[in-house]
């Protein structure tokens, strides 16, 4: 019996042939090639429609030999595709522009702009997708930032805390990739090491040869782990039990309380919360701040919450935490998709201010989908804690090295 497609990849399938006949549309009459390269270029849309929901689809399946090159194809396609639509939705912007001047009377050659920018779309799709795909392959850069905290006890000040995030291990990234992120945040000697979500993109069978590198982390206070929306893609409560056989501890609405050294008197929280909207594939995994701090001493210096997406800012604030870290949305990954991003999430990227609660947003230390960062770079955040009297609402952006 034949197997039925799913209303959403039918839906997808519809976009992409509509997407990609309309970028043939409005390029291919414009190129001026020879009829050899025009058949070439058309020969590429097509197949480029085919490739992609193979990339889609080989990401969710067991990943191994001939999976992982289709996914690498499709989802190549996929980046390649993206910067070729959106520079050819401009360049119609920039076309329909150069039209109105025309009419208004000024000289315009638009079948010399016309040629122009098609070629320029074909060229800028191509740079884009080639320097993204180098973004993406190299080792996340070190963020600093610096998080100043209120009254906190000189015994917290200058702890150091290594986030990782999103790193989306499957058919595009391994164990190799994993081993240089794990060897580099080793090498800064964090007092904490959190890894905040979107760990994996496959089952623990498939891919825990490829995460056991995590094991080597190691920090002074322990290493801890929330889980992200794509771990309960993958079987979350399976994961879960696998990162702990690695000695990964994994918070589930749940916390831990950090004595300072030598002064125990001012203990540190160090909350986690599952995933914003894991209630809907795991009902007992409802994400509950409150839940996260219930429980936690009253006279704690400092209340830090790891939650994978910066949405569940509100509730962490109610529920008392004065620091949140975040992921989930890899600072939009490449343009302009960021500027999708503020559509479901309070904030993107960088240190931000939630009414009294600070929130840090990585970028991610990996990528999702296609291999390709374009304006949103990887990072291993390393944040410290300073004291300050008073901290102004506002924005603060981080300061950089390596």
């Amino acid at each position: 019996m034949a197997r039925r497609l799913s209303p959403f990849l039918v839906r997808f399938l519809a976009i992409g042939v509509l997407a990609h006949a309309y970028v043939g549309v409005r390029l291919l009459p414009d190129l001026a090639w020879p009829a050899w390269a025009l058949v070439a270029t058309a020969s590429y849309l097509i197949a480029s429609v085919v490739l992609i929901p193979q990339g889609m689809l080989r990401r969710a399946t067991q990943a191994h030999g001939t999976n992982d090159i289709r996914a690498w194809i499709g989802l190549l396609a996929m980046g390649a595709f993206s910067s070729l639509f959106v520079l050819t939705v401009l360049r119609d912007l920039v076309l329909l522009g150069a039209w109105a001047a025309q009419v208004m009377g000024w000289e315009v050659a638009l079948t010399t702009w016309r040629r122009v920018t098609a070629w320029a779309v074909v060229v800028g799709a191509a740079l884009a997708t080639l320097v993204g795909l180098v973004n993406a392959r190299r080792l996340a850069r070190v963020v600093d930032v610096s998080v100043p905290i209120a009254g906190l006890p000189a015994a917290w000040q200058g702890l150091s805390i290594v986030q990782i995030s999103d790193i989306h291990v499957g058919p595009t990234i391994k164990r190799a990739y994993v081993q240089r992120i794990v060897d580099r945040v080793n090498a800064l000697a964090p007092d904490v090491i959190v890894i905040t979500g979107d760990l994996v993109d496959g089952s623990v069978a498939a891919l825990a040869a490829h995460v056991a590198p995590l094991a080597q982390l190691h920090a002074r206070r322990g290493v801890y782990v929330v889980t992200g929306n794509h771990e309960y893609y993958s079987d979350a409560p399976a994961w879960v039990a696998h990162l702990r056989t690695l000695g990964l501890t994994v918070l589930m609405n749940e916390h831990v309380v950090l004595d300072a050294m030598p002064d125990a008197a001012v203990p540190l929280v160090l909350g986690g919360v599952t995933d914003y909207n894991a209630g809907q594939h795991v009902a007992s995994h409802a994400s509950d701040p409150a839940q996260a701090m219930a429980g936690a001493p009253a006279h704690a210096a400092l209340r830090i919450l790891l939650a994978h997406q910066p949405r569940s800012a509100p509730a962490a604030a109610a529920a008392g935490f004065d620091l949140q870290l975040s992921g989930h949305t890899h600072g939009g990954q490449f343009l302009p998709w960021g500027w999708f991003v503020t559509l479901q999430q309070p904030y993107v990227a960088g240190l931000r201010r939630h009414g009294a609660m600070w929130v840090y947003i990585s970028r991610g230390t990996g990528y999702w989908g296609p291999p390709k960062r374009l304006g949103a770079p990887s990072e291993i955040t390393r944040l410290r804690l300073s004291a300050a009297p008073g901290v102004p609402s506002g924005a603060v952006s981080p300061a950089c090295s390596r």
